[in-house]
């Protein structure tokens, strides 16, 4: 699991941006639910917004390893960044593997550079964890697809300037979900209620209303039906992203927990040299190396090919294991830790989306057991 030489440097990069451009501002931006703007500008001039994108459009082309390692130093500073960042590279990834080279040519290029922001419109109020339930439809009609419907929980959702939109050509069959791009800007798309969250509040989390949008028939990135064979795919990935992410969020209070514990005195001694805290302590540190090492399993059978299992066992144990270090990094700061004038009332609130979102922890172990049972 040893990182290459252009691993550890990206790695180092990454975290020294983190460190000096993102982790002063983020309670600030937590508080006020807003997006740091300037981050993600510094995030573009790091070439990583361009992460998926192919390096002919000016893309950063990181293997599947990279992208882990800077999902995981970005959700160590800000877990809002983070998620904003692998949202906008699903979507990249869709125009990579499913658009026309029309499409490569015309958004790669400017994504690369951070705007246009990218979403993924997939989730549904009542299609969750089951998307073949969606009712938002693409109707075809004299060469454009006319859209109705309405999408939730998307992140990005306010920023973004376009949308990997996933539709039924037919509402009442399941076997029509098709994956479309549409420009932020086309008349009939409205921007709905805007999440109010128990963590990720910096992140831009909104509905997302499509009321007889038009869009040109050429803008259909995948084939009739395909589209939800096309989002799995893409999941795979995102899965890895998030489990990444968790992992990152685990290591930030793991790194507090030990710094409170050294620096706290009780009994006459720093409370670290209990042995009620030091197991502690212990058992955080080997689940958050597990979930590294099981997350850059993954990554790396991601590069080999798509395995849908690596990827929902590495989300499900990273994501849990971050809720978990949470709780015990709170814990070890005792009263302090409950109290927003320490970080890790942030990471336990921050980390619990990561059993949610791309997939809960439930369907992932259905994913798994699935592919046991084949």
């Amino acid at each position: 699991m040893e990182l290459t030489d252009s691993q550890q440097l990206i790695r180092d990069t990454v975290r020294e941006f983190v460190e000096t451009e993102v982790v002063e501002t983020v309670d600030e931006h937590d508080a006020a639910q807003t997006f740091p703007e300037d981050v993600w500008d510094g995030l573009a001039e790091l070439d990583l917004t361009g992460l998926t994108v192919p390096e002919e459009y000016g893309g950063f082309d990181a293997d599947e390893v990279t992208y882990s390692i800077v999902n995981e130093e970005v959700a160590r500073g800000h877990l809002a960044v983070a998620t904003a960042l692998s949202v906008h590279c699903l979507a990249t990834s869709c125009i990579r593997q499913f658009g026309t080279e029309e499409h490569k040519e015309e958004w790669l290029p400017k994504m690369v550079d951070g705007r246009p922001v990218g979403a993924f419109a997939l989730s549904e109020p009542d299609a969750g964890s089951n998307p073949a339930e969606m009712s938002t439809e693409a109707r075809l009609e004299d060469g454009e697809y006319v859209i109705n419907g309405k999408k939730q929980w998307i992140t990005n959702g306010k920023r973004a300037g376009v949308v990997i939109l996933f539709a039924k050509t037919d509402r009442d069959d399941p076997d029509t979900v098709t994956q479309f791009l549409v420009p932020k800007d086309t008349p009939g798309l409205e921007i709905g209620k805007k999440e109010d969250k128990l963590g990720l509040r910096a992140s831009d989390t909104t509905t997302l209303l499509f009321d007889d949008v038009r869009i040109p028939e050429e803008n259909r990135l995948t084939e009739v039906g395909d589209g939800l064979k096309a989002a799995f795919s893409i999941l795979t990935g995102g899965r890895i992203a998030i489990a990444s992410q968790a992992v990152g969020v685990a290591q930030a209070a793991l790194d507090a927990a030990v710094s409170y514990a050294n620096e706290r005195e009780q009994f006459g001694e720093p409370i670290s040299n209990h042995q009620a805290i030091a197991h502690k302590l212990a058992d955080m540190q080997t689940n958050v190396q597990a979930a590294r090492l099981l997350t850059r399993d993954a990554a790396r059978k991601n590069d080999g090919g798509l395995d849908p299992q690596a990827a929902s066992m590495a989300k499900y144990f990273a994501s849990e294991t971050a809720v978990d270090v949470a709780n015990e990094a709170v814990q070890v700061h005792g009263g302090y830790g409950y109290t927003k004038d320490f970080d890790v009332e942030r990471y336990y609130r921050d980390a619990k989306i990561t059993t949610i979102y791309e997939g809960t922890s439930e369907i992932q172990k259905e994913v798994i057991s699935r592919h046991l049972t084949e």
